[in-house]
C-alpha cells in the first residue's frame, strides 16, 4: 500500500487492518506521535489527515489510500520549526513531552482552520488530550503565541 506522509509517498507492506501509529513509528521511523491509551482516549498518537486530527492508534492504514498524512515532523524542522513548534519552545509548554507532539498537531489544525479562535475554541478542541504534568496553562500560552505570528494583525474577516 503507498501512503503520503509528510508530502512523501512511502510503500508500506503490513496488513491494511495496522493501525497507522505501528506504521509511522516502526516501517517509516517518524517517532514524534506517540503510543498513549491505544483506544483513541488520550490524544498522544494525533496526527493529521488531509488536515484533520485523527487517533493514530485506532486508524487502520486502510482508510488512508490517497490522503495526505501530516506527523509533528512534516510541520517543520529544528532548523526552520512551524509556528506552533517555535511557540511551544518559546513557552516552555512541555513538561515530560509525551503528550505534547498529538496536542500541538491538533492546535496546529484548529489554527489552520479559525486563525482567531476564541480560547473557549481552543480549550474545547484540545479535549480530546490528556495531559498528566499540569503544563495546561503554558500549553494555552503556546497556542495563543502560535496564534498571533500565524494571524496577520491587519487581515480583516474571521478566517
Amino acid at each position: 500500500m503507498k501512503l503520503n506522509v509528510n508530502g512523501n509517498q512511502h510503500d508500506v507492506d503490513v496488513d491494511p487492518r495496522t493501525p497507522l501509529l505501528y506504521v509511522l513509528r516502526g516501517d517509516l521511523k517518524l517517532i514524534a506521535a506517540k503510543f498513549g491509551c491505544g483506544l483513541g482516549q488520550c490524544g498522544a498518537c494525533t496526527v493529521l489527515v488531509d488536515g484533520e486530527p485523527v487517533f493514530s492508534c485506532i486508524t487502520p492504514i486502510a482508510l488512508l489510500a490517497d490522503k495526505q498524512i501530516t506527523t509533528l515532523e512534516g510541520l517543520g524542522t529544528p532548523e526552520r520549526p512551524a509556528p506552533i513548534q517555535r511557540a511551544f519552545i518559546e513557552a516552555q509548554a512541555a513538561q515530560c513531552g509525551y503528550c505534547i507532539p498529538g496536542i500541538m498537531m491538533r492546535a496546529h489544525a484548529l489554527l489552520q482552520k479559525n486563525p482567531r479562535a476564541s480560547e473557549a475554541d481552543i480549550r474545547a478542541f484540545l479535549e480530546p488530550h490528556l495531559c498528566r504534568c499540569g503544563t495546561h496553562m503554558r500549553i494555552l500560552r503556546a497556542i495563543h503565541r502560535a496564534q498571533a505570528e500565524m494571524t496577520p494583525a491587519n487581515a480583516g474577516g474571521s478566517g
